[in-house]
């Protein structure tokens, strides 16, 4: 085969040996070793824990039923200069740190305070009351389940003597609190759950310790104790009810529908002889230890409720978290995501309920002034911004796709169980919009 290149066209010896060597060398690029890229840096300062106040007076608390004070973006900028905004960071930074390097098994339920063993009987209460409720036929839908307000209903009515029961004498307080208690679980229009919705599990406990029924000794056992238990009852609520994530691309990646478990589990296993975070890989690991760590637990659900493997697919934060060097890192991680993407978050917040003992900020807007619909009557999740001269409008937010409108996306955990029902088997497969 003759060659490509025509052979006179090649340069002979005696001028290549003619050719400078230096020349060559000079045009030639130098090769330089490649500079290892500097770790990044997060310029976010790790959030504090602030001082957390001892009760107030109960003679000056004036308890009523909450309602929604965050209407606008000026509203949200007064709440987070408030005292009610580090009074609310205190109590969950508290509680977090009680939990630090512990087992959930470290508190025995038979040695915890009377009034935590009341509150743990009270989601009892709850859980078999969705025995009481059960899911209606859909016909295979993949969307919430309007037995859950049922459910919710079932919930108040059972409230008052509850709370009696936990110690709460003035019906103004539970009023209040209960409020807080009924949102802990969805909301009862949209049929959805998200971690604005678990903020207000920890508001009903804080509003306990308000009244001065859970001072500072009881912190471990709700940590351990309460909030796993509170946990365990929404999985088995969202699993039975369906319950969409509010927002389409569940909670930053780390899961459809909490948050709050991975800043606690992160704090527990501080200083774990053996558990790093690149261990949540190991599915050994999540087996054995899922049950005594809530940061493995929450993996190992989230990982199960997944039809394709692997954290890098289906929770991508998740993954990039486990390759940090240790657990503190984990943590302080988690406190910064609290405070920018929970409380920083205006179509989060904008949900928040405020009250007597846990009042809003002089001069945020009100929701009979502004013309808004109670939480309860809100079918639509989005934004809005206060008009002059009264009202509001919806308007969107273009941060971040699915925190504006709320675009309804059916949980996973549905679609698992529906695909169960047909004898589907496990595999990669898209969640239909039905």
């Amino acid at each position: 085969m003759p060659s490509v290149l025509d052979d006179a066209a090649l340069p002979s010896r005696s001028k290549l040996a003619s050719i400078d060597k230096s020349q060559i060398d000079a045009k030639l690029p130098r090769l330089t070793p490649r500079k290892k890229a500097p770790p990044r840096q997060n310029h976010l300062p790790v959030p504090e824990t602030p001082a957390f106040p001892p009760p107030p007076d109960l003679s000056s608390l004036c308890p009523h039923e909450p309602t929604r004070r965050i209407l606008s973006p000026h509203d949200h900028e007064l709440f987070r200069a408030s005292p009610t905004y580090e009074l609310i960071l205190s109590f969950v930074f508290s509680l977090s740190e009680a939990a630090a390097s512990k087992k959930i098994s470290s508190i025995a339920v038979e040695e915890a305070p009377d009034r935590i063993r009341q509150i743990l009987s009270t989601l009892s209460s709850i859980e078999d009351t969705i025995q009481q409720c059960p899911p209606a036929d859909q016909g295979g839908s993949r969307f919430g389940n309007p037995a859950f307000r049922d459910f919710l209903d079932a919930i108040s009515a059972q409230s008052s003597p509850w709370h009696s029961a936990l110690g709460l004498t003035h019906q103004s307080a539970i009023t209040e609190a209960s409020t807080y208690l009924h949102n802990s679980f969805g909301n009862r229009t949209r049929i959805d759950y998200g971690s604005g919705h678990e903020l207000n599990f920890i508001i009903w406990l804080l509003c306990l310790n308000r009244l001065s029924l859970l001072p500072p000794s009881t912190f471990p056992a709700l940590a351990l104790l309460v909030f796993p238990r509170y946990i365990t009852l929404m999985r088995r609520i969202q699993s039975t009810y369906y319950l969409e994530p509010a927002g389409s691309h569940g909670v930053w990646g780390l899961d459809d529908y909490h948050f709050l478990p991975f800043l606690v589990g992160a704090s527990q296993l501080l200083h774990h002889p053996y558990i790093r975070p690149l261990s949540i890989h190991n599915e050994l690991v999540l087996e054995e230890e899922g049950d005594e760590y809530l940061y493995l637990g929450m993996v190992r659900e989230t990982m199960a409720s997944k039809s394709v493997k692997g954290l890098k697919w289906t929770q991508p934060m998740l993954d990039d978290i486990s390759g940090a060097k240790n657990w503190g890192k984990v943590e302080q991680g988690m406190r910064r995501m609290f405070v920018k993407d929970v409380l920083g978050k205006l179509p989060v917040m904008q949900h928040f309920l405020f009250g007597g003992l846990v009042p809003a900020a002089e001069g945020m807007s009100r929701e009979r002034e502004a013309g808004v619909k109670p939480e309860a009557e809100e079918s639509e999740g989005g934004e809005m911004a206060v008009e002059e001269g009264g009202g509001v409008r919806h308007v969107h937010s273009y941060d971040a796709w699915g925190d504006c409108c709320g675009i309804k996306i059916p949980s996973t955990v549905a679609a698992n169980q529906e695909a169960s029902k047909k004898g589907e088997e496990e595999g990669l497969r898209r969640i239909p919009f039905d």
